[in-house]
């Protein structure tokens, strides 16, 4: 009889069934959704960067707990790792800030996951605060071990990211392998006839959704109609002030060329080249 043997995959997999988890989650989000950041908000998601800003800001701290902890086990400069533990916790409010708008605008299992994850990225400062407190009163051996312990518990925050980024696919693109589903060549959607103006209709393009938009300027716009974001669908949204409105979390994308103007996205959403022919709209990935 085959045994089965849980993985480290398998722990990770954990904190996404703790239903427990989902009243707090559901207050935290809340709150972090109501919070008037304005502008900063698209900031913090990282939609100029085309990716989310969360991943890059992390790897100043642990950057800076990693080198201590090397200067902490040969004891080669006890003041750099005392100015190391002290950088990486300064470098900690947009980390956190970052995380916890992106975190709120995930799906439940995702949650869970992400207010674990977290915690203990929280857990692992606090160890390093104390630590950096101990160093300061020059209990130096404390001190140590307390940055040792912190940097271990960031490190299992840190898979727990991971998983969460991968796994999860939490802040992936999730519409970017379209280009490469639909059929390379032109195919028809319909009539020019069979779509009024300024309104959003799903069509298909080969095996792929895409979104069509006729302008009342005579323009089209055909999208992938999944969301990069978290794969909502486009085509059950509104058009506002040139660009489609996602249904699900309020993310902008502009018709012209798919690029978001509003978070959570930050990926733009992939644009299919249109031309008019017999009558027919008819559309193809770029080349």
């Amino acid at each position: 009889m085959e045994q089965l043997h849980a993985g480290p995959a398998d722990w990770l997999d954990v904190p996404g069934h703790w239903t427990f988890l989902d009243p707090v989650a559901e207050r935290l989000a809340s709150f972090v959704q109501a919070l008037p950041l304005g502008r900063a908000r698209d900031l913090l998601h990282g939609v100029p960067l085309g990716h989310p800003l969360h991943p890059v800001l992390v790897e100043t701290p642990i950057g800076c707990w990693l080198a201590a902890g090397l200067l902490d086990l040969t004891r080669t400069d006890d003041l750099a790792a005392r100015r190391l533990t002290a950088a990486g916790l300064i470098s900690l409010p947009p980390v956190f800030w970052s995380g916890w708008v992106d975190w709120s605008r995930l799906p439940p299992v995702q949650r869970r996951t992400g207010l674990v994850h977290a915690a203990s990225a929280a857990t692992g400062a606090a160890f390093h605060l104390c630590s950096l407190r101990a160093r300061r009163r020059g209990h130096g051996l404390r001190g140590r071990l307390l940055g040792l312990s912190g940097t271990t518990v960031v490190g299992l925050a840190a898979a727990l990211g991971g998983h969460l980024a991968y796994r999860y696919a939490a802040g992936a693109a999730h519409a970017e392998a379209e280009f490469r589903l639909a059929p390379p060549d032109w195919r028809p959607l319909g009539t020019t006839g069979d779509f009024p103006a300024d309104v959003p209709v799903r069509r298909r393009l080969g095996e792929v959704a895409v979104l069509v938009v006729h302008r009342s300027d005579g323009s089209w716009t055909v999208l992938a109609d999944r969301c990069t974001h978290m794969a909502g669908s486009l085509a059950e949204g509104e058009l506002v002030d040139g660009c489609v409105q996602c249904p699900v979390h309020q993310s902008r994308f502009r018709l012209s060329d798919g690029h978001p103007v509003q978070g959570p996205a930050t990926a733009p959403q992939p644009r299919f080249e249109t031309r008019i022919h017999a009558d027919r709209l008819e559309a193809r990935p770029p080349r």
